[in-house]
């Protein structure tokens, strides 16, 4: 089921997603300071690609507050919006419900990216 949930995902908005992150992590790579951030943006495309099956956990210090400060005022909020507007698109349908909680968890992981880990849900589970 996760697999047919990413191919539709994929078809219906999870490629506009990606490729949302993917120019915030060329944007933030054009400089020295920012390529971490890029990175970070590079990872999350690759999320925004194939979801289900997979888990957020947030495990974040103080360098990490400060670093989400500054995303969330340069470029995280538009990510986010952009995820909320998909999310409550997707949800107006109850079949859409599941790929509304993936664009969801996407716009809170466009609020908060740094400090948090990118897990399967199987290996969430066992440990």
């Amino acid at each position: 089921m996760k697999f047919l949930g990413n191919i539709i995902w994929l078809i219906f908005g999870g490629l506009a997603g990606a490729i949302s992150w993917f120019l915030a992590g060329c944007l933030w790579s054009i400089t020295i300071i920012g390529i971490p951030v890029g990175i970070q943006c590079f990872k999350i495309a690759g999320l925004s690609l194939w979801p289900f099956g997979k888990r957020v956990v947030y495990s974040g210090g103080g360098m990490s507050f400060i670093v989400n400060i500054i995303w969330i005022l340069v470029s995280g909020w538009v990510l986010a919006l952009g995820h909320v507007i998909s999310g409550i698109l997707l949800c107006i349908t109850i079949i859409g419900i599941p790929f509304g909680k993936q664009s969801f968890k996407l716009a809170q992981l466009a609020l908060m990216p740094f400090g948090a880990d990118v897990v399967s849900s199987n290996d969430y589970y066992m440990s």
